[in-house]
């Protein structure tokens, strides 16, 4: 049977980036590897990726998940934070903890850590990485906050910029130039906010002609903001509701510039040669548009006046430069590190 592993994270739940992790972490696991997938919605990632999954809140399913597997993989992305919710590291915790009792080789792979704001959080996460076999991490935060608990671990960029993109159908059927826009609910990106970035979007679009593609990544969070704009967009826009991550990532193949919140919708846009303005949300964002040395804003930052934002967005529409052939390789490449944690330990 080979070895079998679980792999948790914020799966089927239709949140992109974090499908875009799983696909990225089932195209890297080793071959002699069966994977068995927690997820929000077993039927739709069994269908999607082929694989074994079960409910990730059926304690009894993922007890005999556990109980037949060797490895325990907890799958890219910021698991343990408590910015969101105090429970969601608890979650994740408690079945790593779980499995390291169970006696499985346990990986924290391709890890985003924090925000940790209460020192008890902060505690349990220190106290789960010290028991794993692994750690990866993507990010100069996380590998900083590990370097200070004294755990070893290995830094690489998100696994994301690795994964193989798949062509969108119809895309190419879409009036060329095309500008993608992603934006998420949150509470700095207030009525206010929207509504000049908004404006900004239909002067932008009147000076350039160009189709605005809305791309939500995850409906919850993204869809109703899109669609809110689209309606107001003065000439050609389309809402593009992807669920196939690998088609997500295809979709900027396309696309000539992205505006975009989401912290995978910026490295999917980079990975596939377009120039990006990033707005921020989250230190996450802040970080890669600080490695990328990518144009943005912290959301408080977003000036009040449209023709402001629309300018700076025409300027770099005109004379902005996507990252290099050569850069974007080198972050593949380095990427793929992630994948040379898994198989080290796997094989140990």
């Amino acid at each position: 049977m080979g070895i079998r592993a679980v792999l948790c994270g914020y799966y089927g739940q239709g949140n992109g980036g974090d499908e875009a992790l799983l696909a990225s972490l089932l195209q890297m696991l080793p071959a002699q590897v069966t994977p068995i997938v927690l997820s929000g919605n077993p039927a739709q990632t069994r269908d999607r990726y082929q694989v074994e999954a079960v409910d990730r809140k059926s304690l009894v399913a993922v007890l005999q998940a556990l109980r037949k597997s060797q490895v325990f993989i907890w799958g890219g992305g910021s698991l343990m934070q408590d910015a969101t919710s105090a429970l969601s590291p608890v979650y994740y915790a408690g079945l790593m903890t779980l499995a390291q009792k169970m006696g499985l080789t346990t990986i924290a792979w391709a890890q985003g850590i924090g925000p940790l704001q209460r020192s008890l959080t902060q505690g349990m996460a220190r106290q789960t990485f010290a028991g794993c076999n692994a750690i990866s991490v993507r990010d100069h935060g996380s590998a900083a906050m590990l370097a200070e608990w004294g755990l070893p671990f290995t830094l690489a960029p998100d696994p994301v910029w690795a994964l193989e993109s798949l062509p969108v159908e119809g895309l190419w059927d879409l009036p060329a130039p095309r500008v993608a826009v992603n934006l998420r609910s949150h509470p700095q990106l207030t009525p206010a906010r929207l509504e000049s970035l908004t404006q900004a979007l239909i002067a932008f679009q009147k000076a350039t002609q160009t189709c605005l593609l809305l791309v939500p990544f995850q409906a919850a969070q993204d869809l109703a903001i899109a669609e809110a704009i689209q309606s107001q967009l003065p000439s050609v826009s389309h809402l593009l509701r992807l669920e196939d991550p690998q088609q997500l990532k295809g979709v900027f193949r396309g696309v000539e510039m992205t505006i975009a919140m989401r912290f995978h919708g910026l490295i999917m846009a980079a990975a596939e040669g377009c120039r990006c303005f990033a707005l921020s949300y989250d230190p996450k964002v802040s970080n890669l548009m600080q490695a990328l040395e990518l144009p943005g804003w912290a959301l408080a930052d977003i000036p009040t006046d449209p023709n402001t934002i629309s300018q700076i967005w025409l300027q770099l529409y005109a004379n902005g430069e996507a990252l290099s052939t050569d850069q974007i390789q080198f972050q593949v490449d380095r990427a793929l590190i992630h994948r040379e944690v898994l198989r080290k330990a796997i094989r140990a």
